[in-house]
């Protein structure tokens, strides 16, 4: 049988609820691969680029499959794995590590939709904060990772929005390292996530999915880390995702869909990747991050896009599995 080599990020012994879920992660491609044919091996992606080597040079897989999300707990090394990866010259699944840095490092990405007419909540830096003498605040603030998902700090037991520097320098000075972190005007209104598969015939936009918030008028609708991974919070059970819409969202839906393929090409997007969105409350369409390694685990928002959409685990890894193919013949 032909191999497929299954590869995530290391875990600690007392990794947090985001980190494990690579494994449930690990679990649907194995699950799939098996279906389809493939012979897989689940292992953690060794520290050591001449491990990795003697790994690879034992299995002699056909591909990787990329699940280095973290490496010694950060995210700020997702791009490593594929950079070795393509340095051994051994195909693997998903994007490069050149599109994985540039949506990874939140400044960078915004800059880059900034350039390429992509519009972006406004933001700076912890820098910008201090040597600025005063701060714009038509709306509130939020701190977000540099480079962690979204949801990584935002702590639903502490204040998340600040109306004033302040607030942002005190939420700056609970942090050990505050350049790792940067301030995100707030944009209330609804929230959207959308889902890309990539494949022979390049990349298709998956159902739109809204996230609805059934919060009290003052809690702000944000996707903290309750609300991602505490399945008894308050916050995770109110925060529904749905995939029906009136017809009188129908523009807006295209437009987000027109969006979301702008961003796979400015951002050099492959295989799976996920784009989200906030809409205010007069309509105007914001892009918060482009996920570049997103989940695919059963219970994932993008595999629920993809069962929406009537494809099967089977058919959504074979999709991978061909735009993988397809790169590699692109390369030659």
């Amino acid at each position: 049988m032909k191999k497929i080599l299954i590869l995530h990020s290391p875990l600690s012994e007392n990794a947090p609820a985001d980190e494990l879920d690579v494994l449930q992660e690990a679990e649907f491609f194995a699950k799939a691969l098996c279906v389809l044919g493939y012979d897989t091996a689940i292992i953690p992606f060794p520290y050591d680029v001449l491990q990795l080597k003697n790994l690879l040079e034992e299995h002699n897989p056909l591909m990787v499959v990329n699940l280095v999300e973290t490496l010694m707990g950060s995210g700020k090394l997702v791009h490593i794995g594929p950079a070795w990866f393509e340095a051994l010259q051994v195909p693997y699944t998903g994007c490069s590590a050149h599109a994985l840095y540039l949506t990874s490092h939140k400044i960078l990405s915004k800059q880059l939709m900034r350039a390429n007419g992509i519009v972006t909540p406004y933001f700076f830096t912890y820098k910008d904060l201090v040597l600025a003498d005063d701060v714009f605040f038509a709306r509130p603030y939020l701190v977000k990772s540099l480079w962690e998902h979204a949801s990584f700090g935002m702590d639903e037991n502490m204040k998340l929005v600040f109306d004033s520097k302040e607030e942002l320098l005190q939420r700056f000075s609970l942090e050990k390292h505050p350049d790792d972190f940067f301030c995100e005007e707030y944009i209330h209104g609804r929230e959207f996530n959308l889902s890309m598969l990539g494949g022979d015939n390049g990349p298709e936009v998956l159902p739109v999915a809204e996230i609805r918030f059934s919060f009290p008028q003052d809690k702000p609708h944000i996707l903290g880390y309750k609300a991602k991974w505490d399945e008894e919070s308050f916050e995770y059970k109110n925060t529904i995702r749905t995939f029906d819409f009136p017809e009188k969202d129908s523009p807006l839906l295209e437009q987000l869909k027109i969006i979301s393929l702008r961003c796979w090409e400015v951002f050099g997007l492959a295989a799976y990747a996920r784009v989200d969105f906030r809409v205010d409350e007069q309509g105007k369409i914001y892009v918060l991050e482009i996920n570049a390694n997103p989940c695919i685990s059963a219970d994932s928002g993008f595999v629920a896009a993809a069962e929406k959409a009537g494809f099967t685990p089977e058919y959504i890894v074979l999709r991978i599995l061909q735009d993988v193919q397809v790169q590699v013949l692109s390369q030659n």
